[in-house]
């Protein structure tokens, strides 16, 4: 093969990769904590996972039982070290060179650990330990790179959304400065061997200790959300999940950081609680982990950060009951320890069943959706922008030459994408919101050559193997990232036939 030839076969190859590395999508584990004294023998929990079709586990240390249970199970682990062991692996390298000695090469790579969190939540603790993290980070880290696995395992450390002073609006969210000592050398460790910032995030806590300023449906991912607009950047949430990361991103972009990727390390919703905790019920678990699971697959992003794959683990496997606290706090698992099963989950995140009310997701006979005529221009652009991107609605149609271009307004361009989301995700008031900017109508808007989607329509039916929120006929998150890398081979190998 000639030399130029060769070159540009190189080239095509690490673009292969390139694309394959980006577009393997959000992947969705659980948290297997331990923190009771009923729970069954780990071989036990580890069938019971893989039952679930589950490849990724996160447990809180190196116990050792456990982490041989998971050897030859295909399972990627995310072990941790404990908050009261930062001292020991602070002040001797020689400590964490046993530890790594005796806890994970004995068991490695027959246990695919792939993750190393160095401390929990850290600002949460009573005791402050914050001076000790990075030093037992970079610790744990010389001790891999002695061993020649300091790329192969991947070293960070969890935080709550407690280490942001202000996370609303979320263009607004801030790191608080009182954590800096810490935080910039933990960040700039995170960067150099690209790690990601790992948080734990519970819109549960946000709708239980504000009711009144946060509604359970925006909490839920529900579909009856009403959008909440950050005012600075006119982006619209329509769930408290998003706006949650989308603080931690901003607070990150501040500090030049933006471009760290952001893992979610804990998060889900209690299948029961005390009388105070009315939020706290086995139907709202349900709900809030099916839709954050749908949210994960169709890599929907956030709107800060449209189409980007996040990774996200539930919390937890099991109810354990020597959690201190109120009742909620032992009641989060998705299994009690005989086992069974509280709620179903469907770990696929691609079935069509509304949790909320049990039925079908349908469209509404003889509705439609347009811009309203009394908002700005920037509010209508602002829900343009979105449905044609988050959205996933197809907007070729409103292109320069296409049937729906004419009349070139805002308005027109507007009212096509907003009807085309509506149509697509359940033909409610709350498909039609886009923070005010949407109104629903009898009155078919179609004109000319011009066709609105409207109900029953071959491209607003759901199946089962389209996740809510994106068109049947839509591009999934693998086609959209072979689009966007595709023109990028395709000029490497015309440059090198030319």
């Amino acid at each position: 093969m000639p030399m130029a030839r060769r070159h540009v076969a190189g080239l095509v190859a690490f673009l292969f990769l390139l694309l394959v590395g980006h577009c393997r999508g959000g992947k969705t584990g659980i948290c297997y904590g331990r923190n009771a004294d009923d729970l069954p023998a780990p071989d036990k929990v580890v069938q019971l996972i893989q039952k679930q079709s589950i490849k990724h586990v996160r447990i809180y240390d190196t116990n050792i039982d456990v982490i041989k249970a998971f050897a030859n199970t295909g399972v990627e682990l995310m072990v941790g070290v404990p908050n009261a062991d930062l001292l020991a692996f602070a002040q001797y390298q020689s400590n964490v060179d046993t530890w790594l000695k005796n806890s994970i090469l004995p068991y490695y790579p027959a246990t695919m650990i792939t993750y190393i969190t160095v401390g929990a939540e850290i600002t949460e603790s009573p005791v402050n330990v914050s001076a000790l993290v990075v030093p037992a980070m970079r610790n744990v880290h010389t001790a891999l790179k002695k061993v020649g696995l300091h790329k192969k395992i991947t070293i960070s450390s969890t935080h709550s959304l407690g280490i942001l002073s202000r996370s609303f609006p979320p263009s607004a969210g801030a790191f608080n400065s009182s954590y800096a000592p810490f935080l910039k050398p933990m960040l700039e460790f995170l960067l150099e061997n690209q790690a990601p910032f790992m948080v734990d995030l519970y819109p549960y806590y946000a709708y239980q200790n504000s009711p009144s300023n946060v509604s359970l449906n925006y909490a839920l991912f529900s579909t009856q959300s009403q959008g909440v607009i950050d005012p600075n950047t006119g982006l619209v949430y329509t769930n408290m999940f998003d706006a949650q990361v989308d603080s931690i991103f901003f607070a990150l972009m501040a500090l030049n950081f933006k471009t760290l990727k952001i893992m979610i390390t804990e998060t889900g919703w209690p299948n029961k609680g005390a009388a105070k905790e009315t939020g706290a019920t086995t139907d709202n678990a349900q709900t809030y982990n099916t839709n954050l699971i749908r949210h994960v697959v169709n890599d929907s992003g956030t709107p800060a950060k449209p189409g980007e794959e996040i990774d996200v683990y539930i919390f937890s496997l099991f109810n354990e009951n020597r959690k201190p606290g109120i009742e909620s706090e032992r009641n989060w698992g998705l299994f009690s320890p005989d086992q069974s099963s509280i709620y179903s989950l469907d770990w696929s995140g691609r079935g069509n069943v509304d949790i909320m009310t049990g039925g079908n997701l349908t469209n509404s006979n003889g509705t439609w959706c347009v811009a309203s005529t009394n908002v700005s221009e920037t509010a209508l652009q602002n829900g343009l922008n979105w449905a044609c991107g988050p959205g996933n609605v197809d907007c070729s149609a409103i292109q320069p030459s296409q049937p729906c271009y004419q009349p070139d307004t805002l308005v027109s361009h507007a009212s096509y994408a907003f009807n085309s989301y509506y149509q697509q995700n359940g033909a409610n008031d709350v498909a039609c919101g886009f923070g005010g900017a949407g109104v629903r109508t009898t009155k078919d808007p179609s004109y000319d050559t011009c066709v609105y989607m409207a109900a029953g329509s071959k491209m607003s039916t759901m199946n089962s193997t389209t996740p809510p929120g994106r068109s049947s006929s839509g591009p999934s998150p693998l086609a959209r990232c072979f689009t966007l890398l595709l023109p990028m081979l395709l000029s490497v190998i015309a440059a090198g036939i030319l």
